[in-house]
Order: C-alpha cells, then sequence, then structure tokens
C-alpha cells in the first residue's frame, strides 16, 4: 500500500453486528487471506482493505474502507458495502459511507 491512505467509514445499525461480521468474514475468506473473531475483522482486498468491528453494545457494525486511490477505495465500499446489503435484506440493513 503506497504512503497515501484514503478512508471512509460506514456504521450500520444492526441488533447482529457479530453474525454480520462472521458472515462478511466467511464469504470472503474463500479467495481471501480474512482474519476475524467476534468483534473485529479485516478483509484484505488487492485493491484495499475493508476493517471490521462490532459493537453489540451500540447495536451496530463500523466498517473502514482504506484504500490508496479514490477508485479504489470506491470499489472496498461498493464491494463491501453490497455484500453486506444483501445479506441483510431481511434486517433492512443500509450502508452509508462518510469520508473518515
Amino acid at each position: 500500500m503506497s504512503a497515501v491512505e484514503l478512508r471512509s467509514r460506514a456504521v450500520v445499525a444492526t441488533t447482529k453486528p457479530t453474525p454480520y461480521l462472521k458472515q462478511l468474514a466467511k464469504h470472503f475468506g474463500h479467495k481471501l487471506d480474512v482474519t476475524y473473531d467476534d468483534e473485529r475483522g479485516v478483509l484484505p482486498f488487492a485493491f484495499g482493505r475493508a476493517e471490521l468491528r462490532a459493537d453489540s453494545d451500540a447495536q451496530e457494525l463500523v466498517i473502514d474502507a482504506i484504500a490508496s486511490t479514490p477508485e479504489e477505495l470506491e470499489r472496498v465500499e461498493d464491494v463491501t458495502g453490497s455484500h453486506l446489503e444483501r445479506f441483510g435484506r431481511r434486517d433492512e440493513l443500509v450502508v452509508a459511507w462518510r469520508p473518515a
């Protein structure tokens, strides 16, 4: 990764942050060297990474997207956000990114 790090964050309200964190990690773990536990996870894409944090007390899943270029950052956001929204369709999860 270059010296420039662009970041954005999505805070997703959910009563099930840990199950969604694990579902994302297991899904991408088939293709990537993902690390995760009940509270944190890292999805290391070739074009950037997503860092996940489950906060059960606040009932939210926090996702930090990190990349070197605006295009790569958008790709991390799109890939991570679209998968989480698909997994959480029943719970009507919404992923809204903001610059960090």
